[in-house]
């Protein structure tokens, strides 16, 4: 568990898909309504919170493409659970990575 007094704020994080292991990294990359926001280094896919919509990835232009799974997640980053995404008629799970400890 991330203590508030002995960790620094998170800066990146991973994303794994659970069928075959594909990983996709964001890093932090500004803010958007007063919490981080991270984008995928190899692509326009951004990870950011938003009042309707809570923690959610989205593409430039504002598509929603995936959610935490278990409801509405309005922590101050974004939740280390699973997340499904979908786009056209896909889905998948993924798990959200940090590498706490990490330099």
């Amino acid at each position: 568990m991330r203590g508030e007094e002995a960790m620094s704020p998170l800066s990146s994080f991973t994303f794994v898909r659970h069928t075959d292991g594909l990983s996709h990294h964001f890093e932090r990359a500004g803010e958007r309504h007063g919490r981080p926001a991270f984008r995928r280094t190899d692509g326009n896919v951004w990870c950011v919170w938003s009042p309707t919509d809570g923690w959610h990835c989205e593409i430039s232009d504002g598509l929603v493409t995936a959610h935490p799974l278990g409801g509405r997640a309005d922590g101050p980053e974004p939740p280390a659970t699973v997340w499904r995404s979908f786009k056209n008629d896909r889905s998948y799970l993924y798990d959200l990575r940090t590498a706490l400890g990490a330099e």
